[in-house]
């Protein structure tokens, strides 16, 4: 647990309160705050996987956490952000469909390790990912940027990636699923 990446990893977890926190009926200050721990916490997700195959310190809790934390704070993310009205109306459907698809994906992954089965990151998955994360960065700094920057397009950049981020989600999500219920036909 004590290795860089590990730590890294939880801080992200231990972040999550603290979005919840900042973004809770939050002003200008608030999201202004939440988009820098947001851009600090995405670093973190990229720099704690580097470190741990480049130190060769890669661990089974670290495979286990890393997505743990990310799908966590995804998910407290895209929760707030409908909360305060920042995804709202037709726009909360492509949240619900990333939402849905982290909660089914995690469960599918859990059922494939109990078989030894791996299900590997593709590449259309990683670009989901960019756009989901552009898009819950931006609906972020939607609300702060109002406020030191109005003419910046916060809002609609993130929702146009939210959009996005939703199609590669159910493209990717059904990818997995078809995976999985092939092992999962395979053991009946």
């Amino acid at each position: 647990m004590s290795s860089l990446p590990n730590l890294l990893t939880l801080s992200r977890i231990l972040a999550v309160p603290l979005f919840v926190i900042l973004m809770w009926n939050a002003g200008w200050a608030g999201y202004t705050a939440a988009f820098i721990l947001y851009c600090v916490a995405s670093i973190t997700d990229y720099i704690d996987g580097y470190l741990a195959r480049a130190q060769a310190t890669v661990s089974k809790l670290g495979v286990f956490l890393d997505p743990v934390a990310d799908k966590i704070m995804v998910v407290a993310v895209i929760v707030m952000l409908i909360h305060n009205d920042h995804i709202a109306g037709w726009h909360v459907i492509p949240a619900l469909v990333i939402i849905l698809r982290e909660i089914t994906v995690s469960g599918l992954r859990e059922f494939l390790a109990t078989a030894r089965v791996s299900l590997p990151v593709s590449q259309l998955a990683k670009w989901k990912t960019t756009f989901q994360m552009v898009s819950l960065g931006a609906l972020i700094l939607a609300p702060a940027s109002a406020h030191w920057w109005p003419a910046l397009p916060s809002q609609p950049v993130g929702l146009v990636t939210l959009w996005l981020a939703g199609a590669l989600t159910m493209i990717t999500g059904w990818d997995y699923l078809r995976v999985g219920l092939k092992h999962m036909t395979d053991e009946a």
